[in-house]
């Protein structure tokens, strides 16, 4: 129970530290500018906030759902991951820790959202909302997919293939959600909450990092001896 509850909490912090990282960061101001148009519509900011955020927990469980059970559903992959998946977890969290800490980098520019795909979103009027978090969510750069694919690895180590993404998912959305109450208050201090957020990013970034190749190496350990 008291690993469950540690993995959760991981999970949770983990979508919350790569919705702050630089590269997701740019696709939540993105959708931050879009949930924003209609500020002075109160509702609508909230709602569009709240519709991003499902968009993104919708698309993180299910892609990882379809991972783990197409992987399950194949006799040699399960076979493998029930006797090798304790001895994959440590090295996979260590390279995790890796990317956070920066010893890892590797640099991919995206080509970001294409003007028909912008327009077919803007159709959708306030579901757009919850459209651009399934697309944002899936578009993956080094570091989120490195922090996703390893929390899906542990879910599978933790016997939970819902509650872990579910977490992560919420995770990623809860600093979206944050600056939605802010646009929808009228606030002036935004740009002031993105500053500190960039700021505190990198050294969270960094401890989190060291944590996990901690925890990697321990883990790697234990399932050496």
């Amino acid at each position: 129970m008291t690993e469950l509850v540690f993995a959760a909490g991981s999970a949770l912090w983990l979508g919350v530290l790569t919705s702050i990282s630089p590269c997701p960061l740019a696709t939540n101001i993105a959708a931050i500018s879009y949930i924003g148009r209609r500020i002075d519509n109160t509702r609508y900011v909230l709602l569009a906030g709240l519709l991003y955020a499902m968009g993104r927990v919708v698309a993180y469980v299910g892609l990882a759902f379809l991972l783990v059970s197409t992987a399950l559903k194949v006799p040699g992959v399960s076979q493998f991951l029930q006797k090798y998946m304790h001895l994959l977890l440590g090295p996979t969290l260590i390279v995790v820790g890796m990317f956070l800490v920066g010893l890892i980098e590797i640099n991919i520019k995206g080509g970001g959202v294409s003007e028909s795909v912008k327009q077919r979103i803007d159709r959708l009027g306030i579901w757009g909302a919850l459209a651009l978090g399934v697309l944002f969510a899936l578009a993956f750069c080094p570091t989120s997919a490195a922090l996703f694919f390893g929390n899906v690895m542990a879910s599978v180590s933790a016997g939970s293939t819902v509650l872990l993404p579910l977490l992560y998912g919420i995770g990623t959305a809860l600093p979206v959600l944050g600056f939605a109450v802010l646009i929808a208050l009228g606030s002036k201090k935004l740009g002031e909450a993105f500053n500190v957020v960039s700021h505190t990013e990198r050294w969270a970034r960094l401890g989190t990092g060291i944590v996990v190749v901690m925890v990697g190496c321990l883990l790697t350990l234990q399932s050496l001896l």
